[in-house]
């Protein structure tokens, strides 16, 4: 924006003029000569301030110096005016002569960002040493030195190389020296300056995301809080607003609004509807520059504003009506007919009942809802009929039961229901009475009569049988008119109830069968009084011979197996006069028996006898003897009979220690057999082995082992060796089985017993041998036979014509007889 000549040459200072490109904002960064003012621009377009001053001879600059900005329109220029004339009298103040002190003469550098314009002369590094000697030369060195930054090294003009950026780095530290041109001695200290890159709004703003989720209810009010984005802006935020960042809707305004400075998205409508638009999305869009209309940099980013279900809605039919059809046999209980209503707001928030419009149709019907399909399921309470009624028509009313009742029902939430029965082939229905009645001494006959009839139309005729009676026994028999017969005795003792059941069979006009229909008939028996008291219990009195008279013996009471109704009693009294014993009613169906005189004496007489006669007052009244046994003992101090067991056993106290000592010596018995089997195993123990060794010597005559295979099954080393020389252990030297040889073959004609005598002496003195009670010699023979030997195993290498060949034909079993003896042997077997 400023003439880039201006900068490396001598200029006025009382007007300084600008095009109108400048762009405000900006730090304003100018050289007045060999000095360099920094100068801000105050907000609201009105002043200039003076940040800083590093020339040493304008020290007033320091402090805040104001200029007035005075826009021109007609020339469109900035002209800067010295209001106070501090610089042309400090102008002034330099050109008075004087000596001049040594010193550097420069300031903090500024070069924008980016520049393209290459090489570019930045400012200037003078020191006051070039006036004292002409011949001098500037060098730097630092940051970029010599690379991003060179110098004039006659003029100190800095240039800038190569384009930078403040986003990468915004400050390099350099250091300028002045040398001798000639004898490249340093003619001042060498001073740092810094370059300072300044900042074009380059970057764009950043969102922290690209793509955000929110979510808020549907119905939500107008300015409720969504959710809130940001963005940053690489750009350096203190330089006018290049990092300063305003956000704007770029789509969904007429449902959204967005805060400028903070990123606030709030609702800017009421009428969110999940079940119409259950999700939004808009477009947010970031601008730097603080939103200027132009000249700005921006992003975008994605919001996903998604709506949270609220129970708003009712359920609503998917149908005006529904019509099913069920058949009339069906039982009671039965589901008929679902039908549907949908209720737009999520699971969780439907909550779907059904119920009846009319009240009338609570007394055949139900509906409920199902809990997974959320379908109202209708079900019958009672059977249905055909031939009563034909068909049903009714409303059915479906609400969220929990849906608040600012949502009124919609003319949806109701549909028509109509069910038709279907006519089908029913059973026969039976008729009451289903219980009868009958005395027990009753005569045979009829009892009473079932009717049942055929529900559909035509009425067909109908036959009755009976199906079981339920382990009564056959008292009862049917007759095809429905006649329930007697055709037994009845004994209301055994059975007082019979359950039979009746089965009723309609048939048709060609007496074709058809449907079978039961029934449950009870039958109770009636009581009559054909049964005498008796006895409650079997009584065990007794009388001490001691016993002083008064003293009570025993209480009896009676039971009666007839029916026992209110005001039935039983009169007790003896059968004949009696001396010993008195009896006395108690008139609540129990009677005291008390002993009349005393004087017993048990070797006389070891039990009493008393009949006693009881009687009811039943139509017509009945009685039975019944004898009371009082048995006659010794009793002790305490008022106990002594011999009471023997007494109720029967049996004398001889008997009962005869039983006893029979005990006792079963016991001894027992004891005797027990310690002896312990003995035995003890003496098995200190042979040194286990029963499953000894039961391994055990030989069996008709075993007949593995076969010729089986080299595993006993161990036969032992019983196929002699001591060596034949000579018998030392007395008391301990076997050495190494020492048994091979049993040899006794020569010519000798006898086989020569051979066991043998055997046997060694197993007579062989301490540690096993106790074998017999010898088995399993390699020897005996001698030659005339007839040589009979074994068949080499007969494979034989001269003989027979041909075994046909041992092929046995099987598996007799493959290794085939190999052995055919015609082609097998070279490579193990036996060959």
């Amino acid at each position: 924006a400023i003439k880039g000549q201006e900068y490396c040459s001598d200029v006025g200072i009382q007007s300084l003029t600008f095009k109108k490109k400048l762009i405000f904002g900006q730090v304003l960064k100018y050289f007045f000569l060999d000095f360099f003012i920094l100068f801000d621009w105050h907000h609201q377009w009105k002043s200039l301030s003076l940040l800083n001053s590093g020339h040493s001879k304008i020290i007033m600059f320091r402090r805040v110096f104001l200029v007035c900005l005075t826009l021109s329109h007609a020339n469109s220029t900035l002209v800067f005016e010295d209001t106070n004339g501090y610089l042309e009298n400090s102008l002034k103040s330099n050109n008075k002569p004087g000596r001049v002190k040594r010193e550097w003469i420069w300031n903090r550098m500024n070069v924008p960002e980016n520049s393209h314009v290459l090489p570019n002369c930045i400012g200037k590094i003078k020191s006051t040493a070039a006036d004292i000697s002409q011949s001098v030369i500037y060098k730097i060195t630092g940051e970029g030195a010599d690379t991003l930054f060179q110098v004039n090294e006659t003029a100190g003009d800095i240039y800038v190389m190569k384009t930078l950026n403040r986003e990468e780095k915004s400050q390099y530290h350099l250091i300028a020296k002045v040398l001798d041109k000639k004898t490249g001695k340093e003619l001042d200290k060498s001073s740092e300056f810094v370059i300072q890159v300044s900042d074009v709004n380059d970057n764009a703003p950043v969102f922290s995301q690209t793509v955000y989720q929110a979510t808020i209810p549907e119905n939500s009010p107008k300015g409720k809080s969504v959710i809130q984005v940001s963005a940053k802006d690489a750009d350096d935020p203190t330089v006018w607003t290049h990092a300063k960042i305003e956000y704007h809707l770029y789509n969904g305004s007429e449902y959204f609004q967005i805060q400028p400075k903070t990123g606030q998205i709030d609702t800017e409508s009421y009428t969110f509807d999940r079940e119409k638009t259950p999700s939004y999305i808009i477009i947010v869009e970031a601008r730097d520059q603080a939103g200027s209309a132009t000249g700005y940099l921006s992003s975008k980013a994605t919001v996903i504003i998604s709506l949270s279900d609220v129970n708003d809605n009712q359920p609503a039919f998917v149908n005006d009506s529904f019509t099913c059809t069920i058949e009339e046999s069906i039982p009671a209980g039965s589901e008929i007919c679902r039908v549907t209503a949908v209720d737009p707001d999520e699971p969780q928030n439907a909550n779907t009942a059904y119920r009846f419009a009319q009240d009338n149709m609570d007394s055949t019907f139900s509906i409920k809802t199902d809990p997974e399909t959320k379908q109202g399921i209708i079900t019958t309470k009672k059977p249905l009929d055909y031939e009563k009624q034909k068909e049903y028509s009714f409303s059915v009313k479906a609400k969220d039961s929990v849906l608040p009742p600012q949502y009124p029902e919609s003319p949806s939430s109701r549909a028509r229901v109509t069910v038709f029965v279907k006519d089908v082939d029913e059973p026969p229905v039976f008729q009451p009475p289903f219980i009868f009645q009958v005395s027990e001494n009753a005569s045979l006959g009829g009892v009473g009569a079932v009717k049942a009839e055929d529900p559909d139309m035509p009425k067909k005729y109908i036959k009755y049988s009976i199906k079981s009676t339920h382990g009564t026994g056959d008292f009862f028999s049917i007759t095809q008119n429905g006649t329930i017969v007697l055709s037994k005795t009845l004994d209301r003792e055994t059975h007082t109830w019979h359950n039979i059941t009746v089965l009723a069979k309609e048939y048709d006009n060609t007496n074709t069968y058809g449907k079978t229909g039961s029934s449950m008939i009870a039958i109770n028996v009636l009581d009559i009084n054909d049964n005498a008291p008796e006895f409650a219990y079997k009584y065990e009195p007794f009388v001490c011979e001691n016993d002083q008279p008064g003293k009570l013996i025993q209480i009896i009471s009676a039971v009666d197996k007839d029916e026992l109704i209110p005001g039935t009693s039983f009169t007790f009294r003896l059968h004949h006069d009696e001396n010993n014993f008195t009896l006395q009613n108690n008139y609540d169906m129990t009677a005291n028996i008390t002993l009349q005189q005393a004087a017993f004496k048990r070797e006389t007489l070891e039990e009493y006898l008393l009949p006693i006669i009881i009687s009811d007052n039943g139509n017509p009244p009945l009685s039975s003897t019944n004898t009371l046994t009082i048995k006659v003992c010794k009793c002790n101090v305490e008022g106990g009979c002594d011999n009471l067991l023997a007494l109720r056993t029967g049996v004398g106290i001889q008997a009962l220690i005869a039983i006893l000592l029979c005990l006792l010596t079963i016991i001894v018995i027992v004891l005797l057999l027990a310690l002896y089997r312990r003995r035995r195993k003890h003496a098995v123990d200190d042979l040194g082995k286990s029963t499953a060794e000894l039961f391994d010597e055990y030989v069996r005559y008709d075993e007949e082992g593995g076969g010729e295979m089986d080299t595993n099954s006993y161990d036969v080393s032992v019983l196929n060796s002699v001591r060596r020389n034949g000579l018998r252990p030392m007395k008391g030297a301990q076997p050495d089985f190494s020492l048994y040889s091979e049993v040899q073959k006794p020569s010519g004609n000798a006898d086989m017993a020569l051979m066991i005598e043998i055997k046997k002496d060694e197993a007579d003195y062989d301490k540690d041998g096993l106790p074998y009670d017999t010898l088995h010699i399993y390699d020897f023979e005996g001698s030659d036979s005339v007839a040589e030997s009979l074994s068949s195993l080499q007969t494979w290498s034989s001269d003989s014509d027979q041909d075994y060949n046909f041992l092929n034909d046995w099987g598996p079993r007799f493959t290794m007889l085939a190999e052995l003896y055919g015609s082609q042997p097998l070279k490579d077997h193990p036996l060959c």
